[in-house]
């Protein structure tokens, strides 16, 4: 697997846990799987880059590699000016082109070698490759088509590069010092799936699949939405206790997740003004304060973490949150013996504790599904959300969820639609159970295993029955 995203946790990678145990059931992905994270061309993560967190642990699944095929004292700047370079207008004449060309290869001839090498090792069948189209990199993807090229494909071995993209461009406006990162379309310096033989494309929505049929590539991508984790039901097991207990949350408290990164577009400022705004709403309703869990590490944008911590001291909710400082793909111990809970305990825990999830994006371009409904769905309990675009084609109209409106009002208003329905959701009000329960079964219908399931068949069929050895490759991305 190799992903473009750069980070050690994120939503991609949850997702990936759940397509992974979904394969092994089925019997055709072997794991460990081996995987590169991208940390050797993000040092737009610079906590992570080159060789990631160095107390980063991973799930038995996941061997991951920390290799620097191109390391050189000038790469990181490299690899952000051409960043840059590729997504500037095109058409600056055949001089521009050569020079870019030149500085383009030097970097993805050792990535080359090294994707070569490692397929080679390992023998693998299929890379997964999340998050690669986007041009995060584009010397790294241009390497990845070109070892791929060599190694399947017509009187070649069966198997190839499935890309498999949560974000495209035109529908993921993230913007750094307020100018696009991504141009709104591919540029022509960027490898577009479909280019070798043995490529394979999927994206995870309708609307993604869409825009991608506007790219100069003759590749038709497979929509398969993303597969959702299972969350037990019951009460709260002794790991969930000894967790609350850490962090001075008392288990009678009710205990609200969002699910994101600590990353601008993500708006975890706007979670906070309504936890706030939910804790005056509580108060008044004689209901139980909330506590929130902040997933995403404080070392992806250190800026925004800072602008995160005031926030929240100047909203007087300081001490009614906690900043996870990153979700593991599994739960453990940490080297202290405190727990760290994965995505699926956490959720465990909101349910037992009759909390909910925030989901509060500060931008409607950025989502192109946008999790944080549906984990709530699975979990049986209320959502919190701003309206992103893809909010209703993904959910659909009669999906119950408290709407976060515009200013103060709408705080207000979404404070007290959600605190009717969690307090609604432990008392067994007979309405929004309903309401929930009808939640949780629309996402059988928004979330279908068996796009997944056809698509792991496909991959296999020309293997003869072999399980898939599958190397995954992935980019930094959003939890």
């Amino acid at each position: 697997m190799v992903s473009g995203d750069g980070l050690p946790v994120s939503g991609l990678l949850t997702v990936l846990r759940n397509v992974v145990h979904l394969g092994r059931e089925m019997g055709v992905v072997e794991s460990p799987i081996t995987a590169d994270l991208g940390y050797s061309w993000r040092p737009d993560k610079p906590a992570c880059y080159p060789r990631g967190l160095p107390d980063s642990r991973y799930p038995d699944f996941l061997r991951v590699r920390k290799d620097t095929p191109a390391a050189s004292d000038g790469l990181a700047a490299e690899l952000l000016a051409l960043r840059e370079e590729v997504a500037a207008p095109t058409g600056r004449g055949p001089d521009w082109r050569a020079a870019l060309d030149a500085r383009i290869e030097a970097v993805a001839e050792p990535y080359e070698a090294y994707f070569r090498d490692w397929f080679a090792e390992e023998d693998v069948d299929w890379v997964w490759a999340l998050n690669m189209t986007l041009s995060d990199a584009v010397p790294v993807t241009l390497a990845l088509h070109r070892a791929a090229a060599g190694r399947w494909g017509p009187g070649r071995r069966p198997g190839g590069v499935l890309f498999w993209d949560h974000d495209l461009f035109g529908s993921y406006a993230v913007r750094e010092h307020g100018a696009r990162v991504y141009p709104v379309a591919p540029g022509e310096v960027t490898p577009l799936p479909g280019g070798e033989p043995g490529h394979l494309w999927a994206v995870v929505s309708d609307d993604l699949a869409k825009e991608a049929a506007g790219y100069p590539t003759s590749a038709v991508p497979t929509v398969v939405p993303n597969v959702l984790p299972t969350i037990p039901e019951g009460g709260l097991d002794a790991r969930h206790l000894a967790f609350l207990r850490g962090i001075g949350v008392p288990p009678e408290r009710p205990v609200v997740v969002a699910p994101v990164r600590v990353f601008r577009v993500k708006g975890v400022e706007i979670s906070l003004a309504l936890l706030r705004a939910v804790r005056e709403e509580s108060a008044r309703r004689g209901e139980p304060a909330p506590h929130l869990l902040v997933f995403g590490s404080m070392a992806e944008d250190p800026e925004y973490a800072a602008e995160v911590r005031v926030a929240a001291a100047e909203l007087g909710v300081a001490d009614a949150v906690t900043f996870l400082d990153g979700v593991p793909l599994e739960s453990h111990r940490d080297a202290g013996g405190a727990w760290r809970l994965d995505e699926i305990d956490l959720l465990r825990v909101a349910a037992a504790t009759g909390g909910g999830v925030f989901f509060t994006p500060n931008r409607t371009d950025v989502e192109s599904v946008g999790l944080g409904p549906a984990l709530a769905a699975v979990a049986g309990v209320p959502c919190a959300v701003t309206g992103f675009a893809a909010l209703r084609a993904v959910y659909g109209d009669d999906h119950r969820l408290a709407v976060v409106g515009e200013g103060e009002r709408g705080l207000a208003e979404a404070a007290r639609d959600f605190v009717a329905l969690t307090a609604g959701n432990r008392s067994g009000d007979g309405e929004v159970r309903a309401a929930l329960a009808r939640n949780r079964r629309q996402m059988a219908r928004f979330f279908p295993e068996e796009p997944w399931r056809r698509l792991l068949e496909r991959m296999t069929e020309p293997l003869d029955g072999r399980p898939v050895r599958a190397a995954v490759s992935a980019p930094e991305a959003e939890a």
